[in-house]
C-alpha cells in the first residue's frame, strides 16, 4: 500500500505531490484504517480524574484541617472551594467536546460504501475486532480510498475516524499516515507511518517518510532514510521513489552535483514506460536545468515526454519553454 504513494519529483521544494506525480491510494483506499486514541483516552481521563478528584480530596481534607482549625471554617472553606471549582479538574469545554466527537464520528459515510471494497489482506487485519466495530472501520477506510485523489482532506478525516476505533492495527495507522501525506499534513503522516512501522516492521513506507522530512525542512533526515540498508533490496519502483526523494533532499541542501550523481546511478534508460521511469527522467531533467545545463535538460524533457503517455508530468511544456528561451 505504501509503495503506491508518489513522493515528489525531486525538485527543490514546494508541494511534495506536484509535477503530476499522482497521489496513489493510502492503505484506506484498499484497506481500512483506525484513527487515534483521542476519544477513549478522553473518556478515561475525564471519568478517572472526576472519581479521584473532589470526593477523595474532600474526604481527606477536613480531617487533616480539623487538627489545625475550627470545623466551621473548614466547612465554609470546602463549600466556597466547591463553588469555585476547588481542586476539581475543569471538565472539557463545550467547544472541545464537539471536536472530539466529530473526529470520532468522522465524515458521513456514503450508503453504498460497505467496507467490502477493501483488499482481502487489509480486511484480514481487521478480523480481530468485534464484528460491528470492524465493519465501521472498514467502511471509513474504504471511503478514504475512494476520496484520496479528489478530496484528500476528507479522506484523512475518514482515516482519523477509523484510527479512533482501532489504533492498534498497523494497517489503520498506515492508512492514516498515507492520507495525511496526501492532504499535506506531513508531521502527522510521519508520526503515523512510524507507528505502523513499529507495529509490522514494514519498510515500504520509507520513501514517503523521507519525503515528509523534506517537507518539514529536514533534508538530512531524508537522506539518512534513503541510506537505510533495506532500500538496497527494494523493487525498482519504490527504489526509484527513494532516489527521487534523496535527489530532492540534496537539492534542498544546495548540493546540485550530488543530486545529479544520485539520479545518474538510477536506471534512467530503462525501457519500461512505467510511471516510475517517467518520474525519474523528469527529476533528472529538472535538476539538469537547475544546474544550468539547459541543452541536456531539453534532451531529457523530450525523453520524458516520449514515454509519458498518461501526461503525469509537464515535460512537454518544460521542453517548449527551454526551446523558446534558447531561440530568444
Amino acid at each position: 500500500m505504501a509503495d503506491q504513494r508518489r513522493p515528489s519529483s525531486g525538485s527543490g521544494g514546494g508541494d511534495r505531490r506536484r509535477e503530476g506525480q499522482g497521489r496513489g491510494r493510502p492503505a484506506g483506499a484498499s484497506s481500512g484504517s483506525s484513527a487515534g486514541r483521542g476519544r477513549a483516552d478522553d473518556r478515561r481521563g475525564a471519568r478517572g480524574e472526576d472519581r479521584k478528584g473532589p470526593r477523595g480530596d474532600d474526604r481527606k481534607g477536613p480531617r487533616a484541617d480539623d487538627r489545625r482549625g475550627p470545623r466551621a471554617d473548614d466547612r465554609r472553606g470546602a463549600r466556597s472551594d466547591d463553588r469555585r471549582g476547588g481542586d476539581r479538574r475543569a471538565p472539557r469545554t463545550e467547544r472541545e467536546r464537539p471536536v472530539d466527537q466529530a473526529t470520532y464520528d468522522g465524515p458521513p459515510l456514503p450508503e453504498d460504501v460497505t467496507g467490502k471494497e477493501l483488499d482481502r489482506s487489509v480486511a484480514a487485519q481487521l478480523r480481530g475486532l468485534p464484528e460491528k466495530l470492524a465493519a465501521r472501520v472498514a467502511r471509513h477506510l474504504a471511503a478514504a480510498g475512494m476520496l484520496i485523489d479528489e478530496d484528500p482532506e476528507t479522506a484523512y478525516r475518514h482515516t482519523l475516524a477509523a484510527r479512533a476505533r482501532a489504533s492498534r492495527i498497523a494497517v489503520v495507522r498506515e492508512a492514516t499516515g498515507e492520507a495525511a501525506y496526501a492532504a499535506g499534513h506531513y508531521a502527522e503522516a510521519l508520526a503515523e507511518l512510524r507507528a505502523a512501522k513499529r507495529m509490522n516492521g514494514a519498510t515500504a513506507y520509507l520513501p514517503i517518510m523521507a519525503d515528509c522530512h523534506r517537507a518539514l525542512g529536514q533534508p538530512e533526515q531524508a537522506i539518512k532514510l534513503a541510506k537505510s540498508p533495506s532500500v538496497a533490496n527494494f523493487a525498482p519502483e519504490p527504489k526509484a521513489e527513494m532516489t527521487i526523494v534523496e535527489a530532492g533532499a540534496r537539492r534542498d541542501l544546495g548540493q546540485l552535483d550530488a543530486a545529479l550523481r544520485t539520479l545518474e546511478l538510477a536506471p534512467l534508460n530503462n525501457k519500461s514506460r512505467g510511471s516510475w521511469v517517467v518520474r525519474l527522467r523528469y527529476a533528472y531533467a529538472d535538476t539538469l536545468e537547475a544546474a544550468g545545463r539547459a541543452t541536456d535538460a531539453l534532451e531529457w524533457f523530450h525523453r520524458t515526454h516520449a514515454i509519458d503517455a498518461d501526461e503525469l508530468t509537464d515535460a512537454a511544456d518544460r521542453a517548449a519553454a527551454l526551446e523558446a528561451r534558447s531561440q530568444g
